[in-house]
């Protein structure tokens, strides 16, 4: 049993910062994990999670990997319990840089807006009230919420790199004279990063590996899939060595992170395969009918992520619905959903004489 705050350490200059999973039936946010990382002089905090308790265990952290006489933050993504700590970067009294992605600045700025809009795709399908009401109240939980500190830029203000690491290929952006790498991946959502420490052999995987399917309005299911495979690779080559991420709570190492990637691409496969078993192959389905079923074979296949609850459950159900390629036949509550037509029904005029076509 994990407690927010635990300290993992990895090595002498990495430890990995436990957060605690969501519990909205009592008001409890999740918090992501954190890496602390010391890369010469450099102090390298990846990600800050969220409570006054988590900040209070980064500092722990930052003693433990110390000295370091500057200090770098990175922000993978844009999620609430991931940035709410990132003000933390102007109370070190040393030289620092914090970067965030450019994509999630919209939902890190108005987080309320981001859920509504998530929740909205849900209306109906999970116990949850109204999403203008649910957005807020969720976001409510995530507090204090200081997302942004004096020093903070984009990534993408700095020339973009392709970065190889064995052999694998990447774009991203290097650190502390390469010793970090910032690699762009945009599955789990739109800004979405993983970082390379390559003097510790830390992959930090953040939430690209929360779950098989990613629930968010804004995901990619084949970027993640695309993420798991590429970071399958470097283990594989034995470019990366150890592997941590933003809500499972364990540091993973050797065969241990193969079988757990491959497990989640097995996942994601069954899932799509039970999806369309649930559609009779692709065909005519109510949301509500399909999300309740599917929330069964989640279950039943131990896919519902990090943190699973009928929320994001009925999230995943939408997104899957999606990467079958049906649509919604209209705006209406629990419209069917359905594959556009491939062909217009209408018959093709004949040409007539003397028009391209004879």
């Amino acid at each position: 049993m994990t407690a927010l705050g635990e300290l993992i350490g990895i090595d002498d200059r990495t430890v990995l910062v436990l957060g605690q999973e969501l519990d909205v039936e009592r008001g409890q946010p999740d918090v992501g994990n954190a890496l602390v990382h010391r890369a010469g002089d450099t102090l390298v905090v990846v990600d800050t999670g969220v409570t006054a308790a988590f900040r209070a265990a980064l500092r722990e952290a930052m003693d433990r990997v110390g000295p370091w006489s500057r200090a770098l933050f990175l922000t993978t993504h844009g999620h609430p319990d991931h940035v709410a700590n990132n003000d933390l970067a102007d109370e070190l009294g040393v030289p620092a840089e914090h970067w965030v992605p450019a994509p999630d600045l919209d939902q890190m700025r108005d987080p309320d807006s981001y859920w509504v809009r998530s929740l909205e795709r849900i209306a109906g399908l999970a116990p949850l009230p109204a999403p203008a009401l649910a957005g807020p109240w969720l976001v409510s939980l995530f507090q204090p919420y200081r997302p942004f500190g004096a020093t903070t830029r984009t990534y993408e203000e700095r020339p973009l790199e392709r970065i190889r690491i064995g052999p694998a290929r990447f774009t991203g952006w290097t650190f502390a004279d390469g010793a970090v790498r910032v690699l762009r991946s945009q599955g789990h959502c739109a800004g979405h990063v993983i970082v390379h420490l390559r003097d510790s052999g830390v992959l930090h995987l953040s939430d690209e590996g929360n779950g098989a399917c990613g629930v968010m309005a804004d995901a990619d299911q084949l970027k993640i899939q695309t993420v798991l495979g590429a970071v399958a690779l470097l283990f594989e080559e034995g470019e990366a060595a150890v592997l941590t991420d933003g809500h499972t709570f364990a540091v993973r190492r050797g065969a241990e992170v193969t079988d757990f990637l491959d497990g989640l691409l097995d996942q994601a496969a069954a899932l799509q395969g039970a999806a369309l078993g649930l559609t009779g192959g692709g065909g005519r389905v109510r949301p509500g009918e399909f999300t309740a079923r599917y929330a069964e074979a989640v279950a039943g296949l131990g896919g519902g992520g990090a943190n699973p609850n009928a929320m994001f459950t009925a999230m995943m159900a939408v997104n899957q619905l999606r990467e079958l390629g049906l649509r919604p036949e209209s705006a209406e509550p629990d419209a069917p959903w359905s594959r556009p037509a491939l062909h217009d029904s209408a018959p093709s005029p004949t040409p007539s004489a003397g028009q391209p076509g004879d």
